[in-house]
């Protein structure tokens, strides 16, 4: 098999990438419109919907490329993987790779990647977000 060059690849993340980020936009909207504004601003609806969606297609995604691996499968994994549920959510990526931990006995790291992903993304949040308000 014939690995496909950066660019192509890039190329490959990057188309999927658009269209995951499109998709993600366009859900929240529908799910605004659906259960109105009110709603989704009291709980993060669209954020756990897209979640779970992106989980479920990574996994489907995934196990499909296990099974059926071919000389395009690099491509599907870039392409659909990396760049459509990348774009259309990070979590996914995070589910899959814990699960691969899990499934390869790793519980230790997958333990620690899951506390380190969660606390670092907050504190790195709240770090970002306080030295904006002390410059602003």
């Amino acid at each position: 098999m014939q690995s496909l060059s950066p660019l192509v690849a890039s190329l490959h993340v990057a188309i999927g990438g658009a269209a995951g980020a499109v998709l993600r936009y366009q859900s929240g909207r529908a799910l605004t419109a659906w259960l109105g504004p009110q709603a989704v601003t009291m709980f993060p609806w669209a954020t756990l919907a897209v979640n779970a969606l992106g989980s479920l297609l990574m996994g489907i995604l995934a196990g499909y490329l296990f099974r059926h691996g071919t000389a395009e499968s690099e491509q599907l994994r870039l392409l659909l993987g990396v760049g459509l549920l990348g774009g259309f959510t990070t979590f996914s990526a995070f589910s899959l790779e814990m699960v691969m931990m899990i499934e390869r006995g790793q519980y230790t790291f997958a333990a620690l990647y899951a506390v380190l992903s969660f606390a670092l993304g907050i504190s790195a949040l709240l770090f970002g977000l306080t030295v904006m308000r002390v410059t602003a």
